[in-house]
């Protein structure tokens, strides 16, 4: 992943806006509760110093962020007052400028499933969530990729020592060999965790959470953009509930047309169970930091470092059916394959069919902001 970009990095290629925004002009900032998102990102911040590895590398914070890391944890937890004049001192508020000139950024939202399964294969739970394989080779941008096309971020090696592109999920599915993890109840229970990115599983008295190990760097196809493109669902109607219900009906075995549908997108995830203490805390993002409910944004990796502050103002489906003001302060602590643009981010929601319901429901524009260190601090 590429080094650190500065303030002047951003402006240059044209991601942030001419001149920072006052505080006091971002809607909402004067009567958002900072402290959750503060805790966020001293979480962050600590991960940085330490240099720990990430679970899915970004672009490399700055030294100018490094050294802000280092005062924010110098002041600790803090009260609302020394935290909001921490940020106003420290940090600029940079409109982000979203990509191909559209006026507006986009926001969706995801959580963290925890749904019955099983350690056995059984007619109840039937599709299994796979461990990463050995032959998987997860690519930085810089390496070597033989004829490999620069879409492609992980790989396989050839019988020839050629790397080349990691089979389709349709291939996967398909083939034998690779290690069950755990089953759930069927293959589209199984897509959307690996949307998601984690899980936790119920085993009878068992909670075993799942967390991210890998990809095939296929690059990722909405399958509910198809739906609606084809008509198959209207926009209005489209939902997490809607999606799986289209498959269900249309079937799920090889030849089905829900099936066909999963099918479409190629790219595909595997898992680890986490053993760690951190899984009692939340899901770990791809920074390697736990996910604190709308606080804790996904980001594109290719174009932030981990652990910035964002500010989202959007009117969004975020309490309820109805939209209502989301005006809040942010941590970028995890990607996704589907994040991909400056003014672009998935809100983490939470765990559980609560939290989905609404995650599956956020599909909006949104004006954002980038944090970056002041000049004077």
């Amino acid at each position: 992943m590429e080094g650190p970009r500065t303030t002047q990095d951003y402006r240059r290629l044209g991601l942030i806006g001419e001149r920072p925004a006052a505080f006091g002009d971002l809607p909402g900032f004067a009567g958002d509760d900072l402290a959750p998102a503060w805790a966020a990102f001293l979480t962050s911040c600590r991960r940085i110093l330490s240099q720990d590895a990430v679970l899915r590398p970004a672009v490399e914070p700055d030294a100018a962020q490094r050294a802000i890391c280092a005062a924010a944890l110098a002041l600790g937890a803090g009260d609302p007052q020394s935290i909001r004049a921490f940020i106003a001192s420290r940090f600029e508020a940079w409109p982000i400028s979203p990509a191909n000139g559209a006026e507006h950024g986009f926001l969706t939202g995801y959580y963290e499933p925890v749904i019955p399964g099983a350690w056995e294969k059984s007619d109840a739970f039937n599709a299994p969530l796979l461990a990463r394989p050995p032959d998987l080779i997860t690519l930085q941008p810089d390496a070597a990729r033989d004829d490999m096309s620069a879409e492609f971020t992980s790989a396989r090696r050839n019988p020839a020592g050629r790397l080349e592109p990691y089979p389709t999920r349709r291939d996967i599915e398909t083939r034998s060999g690779d290690a069950p993890l755990i089953y759930v109840r069927d293959p589209i229970e199984a897509y959307m965790i690996q949307v998601q990115g984690s899980a936790t599983i119920s085993v009878a008295d068992e909670r075993v959470r799942l967390t991210y190990a890998g990809r095939n760097g296929r690059p990722y196809t909405s399958i509910g953009r198809i739906l609606i493109e084809r008509g198959d669902v209207a926009l209005a109607d489209m939902s997490l509930a809607r999606l799986k219900q289209w498959v269900r009906e249309n079937g799920q075995k090889p030849g089905e047309a829900g099936r066909d549908l999963l099918w479409r997108n190629d790219s595909f995830v595997f898992f680890a169970i986490d053993t760690t203490e951190a899984r009692r805390v939340g899901p770990i993002g791809g920074a390697g930091t736990p996910l604190l409910p709308l606080r804790s944004i996904a980001i594109d990796r290719s174009i932030w470092p981990y652990g910035l502050f964002f500010w989202i103002d959007a009117m969004l489906p975020w309490e309820g059916p109805a939209p209502s003001p989301f005006q809040r302060l942010m941590v970028g602590q995890d990607t996704g394959s589907a994040i991909v643009g400056p003014a672009r981010a998935d809100l983490y929601f939470g765990a559980g069919d609560e939290a989905g319901a609404l995650a599956g429901g956020v599909r909006h524009p949104a004006r954002m902001y980038v944090l970056l260190p002041s000049a004077q601090p």
